[in-house]
């Protein structure tokens, strides 16, 4: 039997896919409330075919529980924030599930730890945790890193066909959860040590965060020389070598806008490149704010102008809010003016900001300069919903042609 511990948005779908697929999954999750909307057939997550998906795990018995099993497998897959001061990462919620798990697991269980962690974590803080409490490593308990490699808005799609690597003390041990994940996964599975493993998902993500740090910067220089950041990005990705990602109004989501902290953390001496890249990102906001200030003076419109923010999502056709350019705008506006927003995201039910509303209509009878923040399909398909109103497109949508630009 397979114990997922979190059922978020990382570890729900990880335990429908393999009960659908034919394992024995139990789901354990801390809140009461998750787990009781689960076995009431209520799944949260906003993710195309994920409710086919729980019919078919559902029907594969699949359970959920707030406790612990006793299980051969363990898979954690829990939040693993950071410490804003330091960099580095916060694993208390990994080792409190491995302390759990080291509670009811028999021996020779193996524990997966899928959330993503800092290199070198498992051999600083969870083998001297399990050692601890007087389990043998390879004997008692055997440790795996896989870490996840999918992102919301396509999870499903992502967990089917993306590659995968699997980290293990113990070839014959990885060979084994690499069976489990293949039940499903029809990507190629890497097999490695758990080190390498930890190292490779922290570098995916830093990689990505770089590249579009570079594509923030050019867009302030551009800027200053009355350039069309867009069109150079165009023109230069014609070059078979080169591939300039985007840039944005900032970097949200809980990889990206995370996970290369932990190398600046952990190494803040060597890694200087993406510490320089991950507080470009961090300044984009600030960007977003001046450049609202300039388009606003343009226009003769007061500080406290009607200006409405149009996406708190961190992407496009999702409800993840972690670490969003929107809620970050919204932090600056009230750090370094008197600015009034009206925010507004199809997606975003809850009531996040003061000045939010919840339906299109009601926000741009609101506001007279838009910020488009994200390119969520509903403003794509609405443009026209948008004339008389002076816009700022921080997402570059073919749409909304003749708008502002970052």
């Amino acid at each position: 039997m397979i114990n997922v511990i979190g059922l978020g948005y990382i570890g729900l779908p990880t335990a429908l896919m393999m009960a659908a697929h034919g394992q024995e999954v139990i789901g354990t999750d801390l809140s009461e409330k998750v787990v009781n909307a689960l076995q009431n057939g209520q799944v949260s997550l906003m993710e195309d075919g994920i409710e086919e998906l729980y019919r078919k795990a559902v029907a594969g018995g699949i359970r959920f529980s707030t406790e612990y099993q006793k299980a051969e497998v363990y898979i954690i897959s829990v939040p693993t924030p950071y410490d804003k001061e330091t960099k580095c990462v916060d694993a208390c919620y990994v080792e409190s599930a491995v302390r759990t798990v080291l509670g009811v697991c028999p021996k020779k269980a193996v524990m997966v730890i899928e959330s993503t962690i800092s290199p070198g974590t498992i051999d600083k803080q969870i083998r001297p945790l399990i050692e601890k409490c007087g389990f043998v490593i390879g004997e008692d308990i055997f440790l795996v890193h896989a870490p996840e490699r999918i992102i919301p808005g396509n999870m499903l799609y992502e967990l089917e066909h993306n590659n995968r690597t699997i980290g293990a003390d113990q070839p014959e041990i990885g060979a084994m959860v690499k069976a489990l994940y293949a039940s499903f996964c029809k990507g190629e599975i890497t097999l490695t040590d758990i080190r390498t493993a930890e190292m490779t998902k922290v570098v995916e993500n830093t990689f990505r965060a770089v590249n579009i740090a570079f594509a923030n910067e050019l867009a302030k220089i551009c800027r200053k020389n009355g350039l069309n950041v867009y069109e150079v990005i165009d023109i230069c990705n014609k070059h078979p070598r080169v591939n300039i990602l985007q840039p944005g109004p900032g970097v949200g989501g809980h990889c990206i806008s995370v996970d290369p902290w932990f190398l600046v953390g952990d190494y803040p001496q060597l890694a200087t490149v993406t510490a320089a890249a991950m507080h470009m990102n961090a300044e984009m906001p600030k960007f977003v704010l001046k450049r609202i200030r300039q388009i606003m003076r343009e226009h003769g419109m007061e500080d406290i102008g009607r200006v409405g923010l149009y996406g708190m999502a961190y992407k496009a056709n999702v409800d993840d809010c972690r670490e969003s350019p929107g809620l970050q705008l919204q932090q600056v506006v009230n750090d370094y003016c008197a600015m009034t927003l009206t925010s507004y995201d199809p997606y975003v039910s809850r009531t996040l900001l003061p000045k939010q509303e919840h339906t299109l209509e009601a926000f741009l009878a609101k506001t007279d300069l838009v910020v488009i923040l994200v390119g969520h399909d509903e403003i794509r398909q609405n443009a026209a919903a948008l004339q008389g109103k002076i816009v700022l497109d921080c997402c570059n949508l073919p749409e909304l042609a003749g708008a502002y630009h970052l």
